[in-house]
């Protein structure tokens, strides 16, 4: 039987918001950090959609219906001397996994990296996600292991930024 699936990548829009905020929250869940939410609709609006947007958001549909998204910005590769792109986050919905859409927005935003003279796009992925890292590896990417992410929030965060400056 074939598959009568219409795969489609569009541009999130404004009006797209609660919906970004509902599949970040199932993401969440499923990374077992549902906890660690705190992000309101009104943000995610003012950050993406504000004066100065932090991020771009594509949403994957599966006949017309919301299937998935990625969260993208740009960083800096001092080595490079060229921007790249970063993915924040994929997530497809369990009901959709296995149509394709995962690799189509893989392959929009590797379009995008390129169209955008971008040295590279990478992403991180939680080590115990094997299914996830398979993917990745099916699309070529590889891992990083030397490398080790740190991060500063909450408390520590602003211990760090409230130290006298020289």
């Amino acid at each position: 039987m074939v598959d009568a699936r219409v795969l489609s990548i569009r541009p999130a829009t404004a009006g797209d918001v609660p919906l970004i905020h509902q599949l970040i929250v199932e993401l969440a869940e499923y990374e077992q950090l549902a906890h660690a939410v705190v992000a309101t609709e009104a943000d995610l609006h003012a950050q993406l959609f504000g004066e100065r947007p932090a991020a771009e958001v594509l949403i994957g549909e599966v006949n017309g219906e919301a299937a998935g998204f990625a969260l993208f910005f740009h960083n800096f590769s001092t080595f490079l001397g060229k921007r790249g792109l970063y993915l924040e986050d994929l997530y497809v919905r369990p009901a959709f996994r296995g149509a394709g859409l995962g690799r189509h927005l893989m392959a929009a935003l590797a379009r995008i990296a390129v169209q955008r003279g971008c040295g590279r796009f990478e992403w991180s992925v939680l080590d115990w996600n094997q299914p996830a890292i398979a993917f990745y590896r099916r699309l070529g990417a590889t891992g990083m292991d030397e490398w080790t992410v740190q991060r500063l929030e909450g408390a520590a965060l602003h211990a760090l930024a409230a130290r006298d400056e020289l």
